[in-house]
């Protein structure tokens, strides 16, 4: 086995931008005659789905609403980001970000993005940020049915990378995730891959507990270590790096 992908998350890992999303679902929910509760954010929608996270906001206050609806509220808060977005110089984007790609990039390996983002909010930060080259397959919120961590959108990932690069002949366990929460670490777990935990979001000791590897920051990530791990058959590792 060797590895030949590194499949990104997007909020937690790429973009430090949870205060936006939090303000504007706020903003969303006042629209709608309702209101977030504190810490309520966090407990359920880091994670998931822009589209689980609204819909069981709404249901949570006996509010049952179409996928339709739900899509006309989910297009409404992508404008309301993509203003936010604009408004700023400088995107807060993670650090050690820029390093780590050039690292992928350097090794031949392939990257993949997987998020509950719809994919406007995704594009649009890519765009301004000059990494749309980087990220050729992405897998977004609009794409799948099932949020995480339920591992749809890895599985569907690994597809479009077999879909682009037919010559990869890629399988999961040849695919390592970067993923900063408890649920993203889940759903690639169960489509068969190795997680790395940065503790963006989570504390290390979290990452650590439920990752393959965890670090505190992207740039601690050494990639040609785990590179080393993957040659050895059947590693079940929890691993600092």
């Amino acid at each position: 086995m060797s590895l030949k992908a590194v499949l990104f998350d997007f909020n937690g890992v790429i973009i430090n931008d949870e205060s936006i999303h939090e303000q504007l679902i706020k903003q969303i929910l006042i629209e709608e005659n309702l209101t977030l509760k504190k810490g309520e954010l966090n407990q359920v929608c880091l994670g998931r789905s822009d589209r689980n996270c609204l819909r069981e906001l709404l249901a949570s206050r006996g509010r049952v609403v179409s996928e339709n609806y739900l899509t006309v509220l989910l297009n409404r808060k992508a404008t309301m980001y993509a203003l936010e977005v604009e408004k700023r110089e400088k995107l807060p984007l993670y650090a050690g970000l820029d390093d780590l790609i050039f690292q992928v990039r350097s090794r031949d390996l392939k990257l993949a993005l997987v998020s509950g983002a719809i994919r406007k909010e995704i594009e649009l930060v890519l765009e301004h940020s000059k990494l749309v080259e980087q990220f050729k397959i992405i897998v977004a919120g609009d794409d799948i049915a099932k949020s995480k961590p339920e591992p749809d959108g890895y599985v569907l990932a690994v597809e479009r990378l077999n879909q682009e690069y037919p010559e990869l002949n890629l399988q999961p366990s040849e695919c390592l995730a970067i993923e900063d929460t408890p649920d993203g670490i889940q759903a690639a777990k169960r489509a068969g891959m190795q997680v790395v935990g940065v503790a963006n979001t989570y504390p290390f000791h979290m990452m650590q507990r439920l990752a393959n590897w965890a670090v505190d920051y992207l740039s601690d990530l050494e990639l040609e270590r785990v590179q080393e791990v993957y040659s050895i058959p059947q590693v079940t590792t929890n691993n600092c790096i």
